[in-house]
């Protein structure tokens, strides 16, 4: 079996915008890159899953989407970071395109991505670790022994608190991706 890095994207990887899909809005977080490198030298998978409810909403298209994650994937293989999939989920249940109004099991906090990247992967949850900036994002460590860091500081302060009290099972709180692949990385 194989351990993993399970990756929120927007808010996670790059600075969190509305909606994003364009390239040239793209930002990466500090650290992100440094971050990415260390846990894949000690031999995780990385893995983005991300919901991408813009879709849905009609203010960009999927192959729009596509495009940014092509143009991620070549950017992040010129720094020697390769991402292992990426996983996204374009419903919403109260979508404007009809075609992706649904209530789905991929949808973060629903757990299907994880388990899509489980089983075609061979992941070992306890060895693996799910990283975001909602705890929506974490949602796989409530019903697994996978390990969880909520990061950044765009989750609601009531959230953060319970997590820093320990309500919340597995997960703790770090200032970025950064500080958490130093914690992951020395253990």
């Amino acid at each position: 079996m194989r351990k993993a890095i399970f990756l929120d994207r927007d808010g996670t990887i790059n600075v969190e915008k509305h909606y994003l899909y364009r390239i040239e809005e793209w930002e990466f977080l500090p650290g992100v890159l440094d971050a990415l490198r260390l846990f894949q030298e000690k031999g995780y998978l990385l893995i983005i899953l991300t919901n991408q409810s813009g879709i849905a909403r009609g203010y960009f298209t999927e192959q729009d989407y596509c495009k940014l994650d092509d143009w991620l994937q070549k950017r992040l293989a010129e720094e020697g970071i390769e991402i292992t999939r990426t996983y996204y989920c374009p419903h919403h249940p109260e979508a404007k395109v009809e075609e992706y109004r649904q209530n789905c099991t991929c949808r973060k906090p629903e757990i299907g991505m994880f388990q899509q990247a489980v089983k075609e992967y061979d992941i070992d949850l306890s060895q693996s670790y799910a990283i975001g900036d909602k705890i929506r994002d974490l949602a796989i460590c409530g019903v697994s022994n996978c390990q969880g860091y909520l990061i950044g500081e765009n989750e609601e302060p009531s959230v953060i608190d319970a997590v820093k009290l320990g309500k919340e099972s597995n997960v703790q709180v770090r200032k970025d991706l950064w500080s958490c692949a130093l914690e992951i990385c020395e253990e």
